[in-house]
């Protein structure tokens, strides 16, 4: 009869040695789901490749917002995002415009446009201490105003906002979008170099004709000086001013050259009823000058005028006044004034000058 052999249970390290070896011995099952690894641990692991899964993950996308962010800035300093800003906080006389007269069926045709597919052209404003300055964009705002006078839509319009002020490039902004969009008359583009010479944005209007009208040729720069001549002579008395001639404001300018600017402006004197009658008036002028002999010893360049600087005054108002060879010229504006109020400045300037 075999003898049975005694059992012994392990001890300690025996125990410590077997467990060692069933977790180093791969599971001979390949369905055995069960892991050696205590459930906590491998849930605590998992854990922890996800978090820097995701840490990697959000470090790309912070990334990629703050680029958007820098680029969004730069675009917004640049003026290069549309904003919508209210009608009512945009000054249209921020500056000085170059045109004159307003086509009422190019407007007509404009609101319409408007009204049925929106503003295609964004405005050009600039941030002022009371809210926008109009750079460019003076119609467009216009059509806005009359058509939210019947629909509040309209309300808002979209914007530029640049980052200019009342200086040279907001002049140069305005003058290339209306050269681009409608073309300009003659005497208007005169006029604008003159006026932005008037409010010290160019020394004078040699200057302003070359900064405004940069692109245009010689030739070109040339006939707009001739007409800011006109303007700075005749300006103030010209009712149909834009439907002066190529040819026209040449003439004139060649009679004002002459030393012919008080000819001219007595013929201007009496009202016209119409274009046609105010050019005939100054065609009989300019032909009594090209048939007197013309003084050579005058030269043939334009007559200097120097535009003092424009003063408020305390009760409202403003007075400028420009100095040529011939003349003294002085404007009030901003304030009702009666003839004996006038009659009382012309005899305080009679006793100052003698």
């Amino acid at each position: 009869m075999a003898k049975r052999k005694r059992l012994i249970a392990p001890d300690a390290n025996a125990l410590q040695e077997l467990e060692e070896g069933f977790a180093a011995k791969p599971s001979a099952n390949p369905f055995e789901t069960k892991s050696a690894v205590p459930p906590i641990a491998q849930v605590a692991a998992e854990a922890a490749t996800l978090n820097s899964m995701a840490g990697v993950t959000d470090r790309v996308a912070l990334a990629r917002d703050q680029g958007d962010a820098a680029r969004w800035r730069d675009a917004e300093q640049g003026g290069l995002i549309v904003q919508m800003l209210a009608i009512d906080a945009i000054d249209q006389d921020f500056i000085r415009r170059d045109r004159l007269v307003d086509d009422e069926e190019a407007m007509a045709e404009l609101e319409a446009s408007i009204a049925a597919n929106g503003l295609r052209a964004p405005i050009e404003v600039s941030k002022t201490a009371q809210g926008y300055g109009l750079i460019s964009g003076f119609r467009r705002l216009r059509a806005f105003r009359r058509l939210a006078a019947q629909e509040a839509q309209f309300a808002e319009i979209p914007a530029f906002v640049r980052a200019a002020d009342a200086g040279q490039e907001a002049y140069v902004s305005m003058v290339e979008e209306n050269e681009v969009r409608a073309n300009l008359s003659h005497y208007e583009r005169g006029r604008i170099a003159v006026l932005a010479v008037g409010q010290g944005v160019f020394p004078n209007v040699e200057a302003a004709v070359d900064a405004l009208f940069g692109t245009a040729s010689k030739a070109k720069r040339s006939k707009v000086r001739s007409f800011a001549k006109v303007h700075e002579a005749l300006g103030d008395l010209l009712q149909f001013p834009t439907e002066l001639t190529e040819k026209a404001g040449l003439a004139l300018a060649t009679v004002l050259r002459d030393g012919g600017q008080g000819r001219l402006r007595a013929a201007l004197a009496e009202a016209a009823l119409d274009a046609k009658s105010e050019w005939a008036a100054l065609q009989s002028a300019v032909k009594v000058a090209t048939d007197t002999p013309r003084d050579k010893s005058r030269g043939g360049r334009p007559q200097e005028i120097t535009h003092l600087p424009a003063r408020d005054l305390p009760k409202g108002g403003a007075l400028s006044a420009e100095v040529s060879s011939d003349g003294l010229r002085i404007d009030l504006k901003g304030r009702a004034i009666n003839a004996d109020t006038a009659d009382q400045i012309l005899k305080i300037i009679a006793r100052h000058i003698g």
